[in-house]
Formats: structure tokens, sequence, C-alpha cells
């Protein structure tokens, strides 16, 4: 393992390759990686970019990987596709769609299946992402499922969290909805160069006017409020783009860069990664403490609440009691 290790650190792409299978596959040797990487992570730039099926995610990944290698970034891409209910598998079709930033050594690309979890990431994504951050990637990308309004789970990894829109995809009631547009550091239409975008782009600006959104950290989830807020607030920009052309990308990557120095120069960076690994440890703990209930003790007392002799909050007092002895 620390040979894996010590290559990964230098820089090895067929090393970190190999140890990302051991982080998506949760073996003993990959918790054991984590943490010994875990000091070497904490200077990337982590980028979500999330949104509707069909909006050009991938497409526009391209172009901001490509952008950030002009400004001489390296670059790492996490993109996660769907897998079936039924079979578990998945075709990783934006591995397809990258084929062209292979050639770039100062790129990595890896495709992961969302296993079936909801909120658009995988659950093993939070330590890929650190596996990336600590070998030395300048920006991680984090391209998620697409599965719509509930795909919130991406603004409490990504720093910068992008939400692309596509004109034709919804009437104009469609912008003001709570939920996906509310995270979004970055308001992105993509495919500009239709006739339709430019009333999508009046539509978010005008949701956007209804009240200045600052995000606040509670208990490791991003909240959004709508308040006015003060010259140190971050003004959420609407961008257009055309991935295809490359158009407006440059823009894009200037709102990043600009929204990365207000995170650090607020505090607001240090707060996002506190409330980011108090989520890592909770889940952490329930996956550990779940793990510990598993057994006899567990079978029976869910036959209790079954046969109705027994309530759930009152089964959960039992195995909290039996964890204390």
């Amino acid at each position: 393992m620390q040979t894996l290790l010590q290559n990964a650190l230098a820089g090895k792409q067929r090393a970190v390759a190999r140890l990302i299978t051991q982080v998506e596959n949760n073996t003993p040797t990959a918790q054991q990686a984590l943490a010994q990487l875990h000091a070497h992570t904490g200077q990337a730039h982590i980028i979500g970019i999330t949104g509707a099926p069909g909006s050009g995610k991938s497409t526009l990944v391209n172009e901001l990987a490509k952008e950030f290698r002009r400004r001489e970034q390296t670059v790492a891409i996490v993109a996660v596709d769907p897998s079936s209910p039924f079979s578990g598998g998945a075709v990783l079709g934006d591995r397809i769609r990258m084929q062209d930033l292979v050639s770039d050594k100062g790129i990595f690309v890896r495709s992961m299946a969302s296993r079936g979890n909801l909120g658009g990431l995988a659950m093993t994504t939070t330590n890929v992402t650190s596996v990336l951050d600590a070998v030395g990637y300048d920006v991680i990308l984090i391209e998620t499922v697409g599965a719509g309004q509930s795909e919130v789970d991406i603004a409490s990894t990504a720093q910068t969290t992008l939400v692309i829109e596509a004109p034709g995809m919804g009437d104009d009631v469609q912008s003001i909805k709570a939920g996906i547009l509310e995270i979004g550091d970055i308001l992105v239409v993509n495919k500009a160069d239709k006739p339709e975008a430019r009333r999508t782009i009046k539509a978010l600006q005008a949701m956007l006017q209804l009240g200045h959104s600052t995000k606040t950290l509670h208990h490791g989830t991003l909240v959004e409020s709508q308040a006015v807020v003060d010259s140190a607030g971050w003004e959420v920009p609407v961008q257009p783009v055309t991935s295809l052309t490359g158009e407006g990308v440059a823009d894009l990557v200037t709102h990043i860069e600009q929204h990365a120095v207000w995170l650090k120069n607020t505090g607001n960076l240090a707060l996002h990664r506190q409330a980011q690994f108090e989520k890592q440890i909770r889940t952490l703990l329930q996956a550990q403490v779940w793990h510990s209930l598993v057994g006899p003790d567990l079978e029976a007392v869910l036959a209790d609440v079954t046969a109705r002799t027994l309530s759930p909050q009152a089964a959960v007092a039992v195995l909290l009691s039996r964890l204390a002895g």
C-alpha cells in the first residue's frame, strides 16, 4: 500500500486510478490510505456541475477543463453516471464524451456509477475527491447524475456549485421553483445560441432580483435564505455559454475564480470545509453504529416492531441502550 500511495502522491495516474478503485470498493486498504492522505488535502478548488439531463453538462465540463488547462492548472474530473436499478450497471457515457481530454497528462478523468444513491452523487464521491485533492490536482470538477430538483448533495461537497439550465426545458415558473436553483453559486445558461436563451436568462435574473441569495451553513448543509446581502456578499451571476463552440466559457471560469477568492477572503471556505467534515463524520458514524447493530438483537427488535408490540421509537431506545451497555 505504501508504494501505491507514494506513486499516487508523485502524480502517477495509473497509481491514482488503482487507489480510487480501492476507495470505490471500500477496501480496508482504502480506509488506511484515506487516513494517511487526509493531511495532504485542502489545496484543490472543488467545483460541482449539476442540472437536468440534456442541459449539456458533459460538454460544458469538457470545455471547462480545457480553459483551466489554458490557465496552466491541472484538472481532475469525477463524472457520476446513473446506474441501473435492476442490474446495478451503468453506461459511463461521460467517459465516452471526454475522449479528447485523454491525451492531456494534466487532466485525469474518472467515471463512476451512482449505484442507486439519491442526491446526484455516489456514496464514495467525497472519498474519491479527497484522493484527487491529496495527489495535487488544482481543480476538481464533479459532474452529477442530473436527477433534477432533488439533486442538492453537490452543494455540501463542492465549494463552487454551477447549476446548468438550457432554453426550452420548462416554462418561466420553473426558474422560481425552490430546490436545485437555490444551491447555485453561478447559474449557467447553456446553448445560449438558441433564440429562446434570452428569455431563460431574463427569467433567472428576475428570480435573483426577488431577493439576493445568501448562503449559510447549518449542520453540514448549505441553506438558502432570502435577505439583502452586504457589500461582502456574493452576487450570483447568470452566465450564458455555448459549450459546442466554447463561447462564454472563459467568462464562466473567471466567475469561478472570483468566487474562490470571495470564499477565501470572507472565511466562507473554512466554514464550508468544517460543515463538509461534519457531514462526513456523521455519515461514517451512522454507518458504524448500524453495522454494530446488525445481528440477532436487531432481528429480534424488528420482529417486535413488525408484530406491533414495540414502536420504532421504542426500538431505537432499546438498541441504543444495548450499545451503551
